[in-house]
């Protein structure tokens, strides 16, 4: 099992889990100072900082400059830490807050459909926005609608019109394109994909034969030569190998053009779909889900741009909704239920989420065998990147139906931003909307978070005059390594570090010698993160056996209260899996050449199995039609 952590020093710090060895002794694995790889990147903390919330459900973000343009389904906006209900103010479907403080923007252009997709023009000047309205302001816009970024006014010459949601949009250069379900744009036929030019609106040449489903999104290449599609459709331009659920087209022209990805990852159908596509210089990267026949993948991939090959694959199960890149960082959003075949959470019963999974960009591990059994696809022996130790709680949300909490990510080199349906995160309230921010300027304070009884030590006196104290891991939402004191009367006696998740909390112990027979010792263990945030489990006492010693008497402190962690008045959505046995040991591949992809042959049925439970499977997304 391979996975890092952020460190609060300068140099970028690793640690693999190796084997309980690492967890047990002082002298072992000195992170955060002695880091044995310097190039491993550091998240962002996990500390959720305030922000402007909605009263309904986020699917698209876009930053530019120091606003975030938010779209979705909501009519109500309101500050930070006010509850539902209070404190509201009108924006429907479509709203702005500033980047830096998370403090709502006057931007309020009353669009009255969803929102689906925003995009920038390059030079930040205005944002595009797509979904299933028929106005904004009150003025018609069918569809489709472009703002000013410095008035934040409808822009009266840009109107195109879709007779279809429109799903996804980019940008480059003087030239917008869109993805959807529509079938006619501005008169003009377009079967679901679409181009326009920036300033007037006019359709574009680019375009493809897409005869079913929905594009659902789009990515353009750092040059500007390729746009990547991805959605449920089974074909492109008449191929399926690849154009079943995803393609890489020319820019210009729409025409098909060489993405290897596409035989291996075949998602499409009504049973599955690729559902987001970010890029960088670096690659692209995609997410997907999978309810059955037709689909086969649910995690994440990072593809080269140079034809489309796979540079990993990572394969958690449970759907996968969105994913940004940020320097050598992939974040991404899901409800993902089992990583055990890259080194991660296990599943569990009851069943348990892990909604904000972080890998490195570059590969670092190879996918084991899936463990679970099922009609999951094998993809065993292809590369994977390694899991980062940055896990906030984001809970389920009420308001689509479909059970599930973030929906959308959006980022830059400061702060990462999630969009979607929850309402609580690390435990406060918090709906639709939530800042994170890179250590520099975050606050820092999510520290252990077991207290009181739930990090309480266990004795025993193996031999005359011992005593063993036994407790199990803490666990931190943004530091994997922790430091633990064990208390003796209040006095601390012994200091070792160890490493942790919520989902893996190995047993640590220490045996306290040359006590004296028939007396009474009370321990507590502390746990300390690399910013110093502190806890102190509940006491306990036992009775040394053996021999009477005469010593100086301990120094009597009294021991610090138990410690309580400042979130804890709700229920964690992720609860702590207890007593988790460590997973096998996925080795680091460097330098792993990828398999070739391949094409799964005609009519393959996954592996008999039970599929997870039904709230994988996203429900329809309806269409809004314009009046």
């Amino acid at each position: 099992m391979s996975w890092h952590f952020r460190s609060p020093v300068t140099a970028v710090v690793a640690l693999s889990v190796l084997a309980s060895a690492i967890f047990t002794g002082a002298g072992a694995a000195q992170a955060d100072t002695s880091p044995p790889s310097a190039s491993t990147p550091k998240t962002v903390a996990a500390d959720a900082l305030p922000t402007a919330q909605i009263n309904g459900v986020v699917w698209s973000q876009v930053i530019v400059g120091n606003t975030v343009y938010v779209g979705g389904e909501f009519t109500k906006a309101r500050p930070s830490g006010a509850s539902a209900g209070t404190s509201e103010v009108s924006r429907n479907n479509l709203m702005a807050y500033n980047l830096s403080t998370g403090v709502m923007t006057s931007f309020n252009p009353s669009v009255n459909g969803v929102v689906r997709a925003i995009t920038a023009s390059p030079d930040g000047s205005r944002i595009y926005v797509g979904g299933g309205f028929s106005t904004a302001g009150g003025v018609s816009r069918t569809r489709l609608a472009a703002f000013s970024t410095a008035t934040g006014a409808l822009l009266s010459d840009w109107k195109p019109t879709a007779n279809g949601t429109v799903r996804a949009l980019g940008a480059f250069g003087s030239t917008v394109y869109a993805g959807g379900s529509f079938t006619s744009i501005s008169g003009q036929s377009r079967q679901r994909a679409a181009s326009f030019d920036g300033l007037t609106g006019a359709v574009g040449a680019w375009k493809g034969t897409i005869p079913n489903g929905a594009v659902n999104a789009l990515t353009v290449s750092p040059n500007g030569d390729r746009v990547v599609i991805g959605g449920s459709f089974t074909s492109y331009n008449g191929a399926t190998t690849p154009g079943y659920g995803m393609a890489a087209t020319d820019s210009s022209t729409g025409a098909g053009v060489t993405w290897n990805i596409g035989k291996l990852i075949k998602n499409a159908g009504p049973n599955g779909a690729i559902l987001s596509l970010t890029s960088d210089a670096d690659g692209v990267y995609g997410t997907g889900y999978d309810f059955g026949a037709g689909a086969m993948f649910e995690g994440t991939f990072r593809a080269s741009w140079s034809n489309g090959n796979t540079v990993w694959i990572e394969d958690c199960h449970g759907d996968t909704y969105s994913a940004v890149p940020v320097g050598d960082v992939v974040y991404t959003t899901a409800h993902a239920h089992f990583c055990g075949n890259i080194g991660g959470p296990p599943e569990t019963n009851p069943r348990s989420y892990h909604r904000t999974l972080t890998f490195t960009k570059a590969a670092g591990c190879t996918i084991a065998r899936n463990q679970t059994g099922g009609s999951y696809f094998n993809f065993e022996g292809r590369p994977c990147p390694t899991l980062l130790a940055f896990f906030p709680d984001i809970n389920t949300g009420t308001f689509t139906g479909q059970s599930q909490g973030p929906w959308n990510l959006a980022a830059n080199s400061q702060y990462v931003l999630y969009g979607g349906e929850f309402t609580i995160v690390n435990n406060k309230r918090q709906q639709g909307l939530v800042r994170f921010a890179v250590s520099s300027i975050a606050p820092n304070k999510e520290g252990p978070k077991a207290t009181g009884s739930n990090f309480q030590p266990t004795l025993s006196t193996p031999s005359a005059n011992s005593v063993k104290v036994t407790w199990k891991s803490n666990y931190d939402r943004d530091n994997a390594q922790l430091t633990y004191q064990v208390l003796r009367n209040g006095v601390v006696v012994r200091t070792q570090t160890g490493l942790s998740a919520d989902w893996h909390r190995p047993t640590l112990s220490w045996t306290d010698t040359g006590r004296s027979g028939g007396t009474t010792y009370t321990y507590q263990v502390r746990a300390i993160d690399p910013f110093g945030n502190t806890v102190t489990g509940s006491s306990a006492s036992i009775q040394a056996t053996g021999a009477a010693i005469k010593t100086a008497p301990d120094q009597t402190i009294t021991p610090d209260a138990p410690a309580n962690a400042p979130d804890a008045t709700l229920t964690p959505d992720v609860a702590p899996v207890p007593d988790v046995a460590p997973l096998r040991d996925v080795a680091p591949v460097p330098d792993v050449a990828p398999l070739p992809d391949v094409v799964p042959e005609p009519g393959m049925q996954p592996e008999p199995g039970t599929k997870p439970v039904p709230d994988d499977v996203p429900a329809p997304l309806p269409e809004v039609p314009a009046t």
